[in-house]
């Protein structure tokens, strides 16, 4: 088995959408960033990315690389879930935490599971998703931004154990 952890935070910009596990949240802002900007698939992509041992996702996935512009996270993660896999891993369970002041995303948690798990390919049981406020306090908590932290699990694929 082996467990990684991943971060990642963006600041928020008039004129984009706000996705968050690949749902769209109706917000008069979203988050700055290359790509979707999907702050709790980048901190799943790059939790798998660390318990496999690889190197980060703006490695394999560059801010500088046109053909990434506005990219969906979803997709994405679905190419770190082969690179996982083609080493022989499978994921057993992801957990995480959305870190933001504003807007409420509680309503739209079973559908970010739901993109997840299909993703990832693991039951939405076995995927955890919270969320909580800064309380006001830093940036995020005077609504500048919005980050998310999580942890996978790995665990060798039945026909690689012995």
């Amino acid at each position: 088995m082996r467990v990684g952890i991943g971060f990642d935070q963006h600041r928020f910009v008039k004129g984009r959408k706000l996705i968050l596990g690949g749902v769209e949240i109706p917000s008069p802002q979203g988050l700055m960033g290359h790509s979707d900007a999907d702050v709790l698939v980048h901190a799943v992509m790059d939790s798998l990315l660390g318990a496999a041992g690889l190197k980060d996702i703006g490695y394999y996935f560059p801010p500088d690389d046109e053909k990434l512009r506005n990219a969906d996270s979803l997709r994405l993660l679905a190419e770190v879930v082969e690179m996982v896999s083609k080493d022989g891993w499978e994921v057993s369970n992801v957990d995480s935490v959305l870190f933001l002041e504003e807007p409420k995303v509680g309503p739209y948690i079973e559908e970010m599971k739901k993109n997840l798990g299909k993703v990832i390919c693991i039951p939405e049981r076995d995927i955890g998703i919270k969320a909580t406020t800064p309380e006001g306090l830093g940036a995020l908590g005077e609504k500048k931004g919005a980050a998310a932290w999580a942890v996978a699990l790995l665990v060798k694929c039945m026909k690689e154990r012995k």
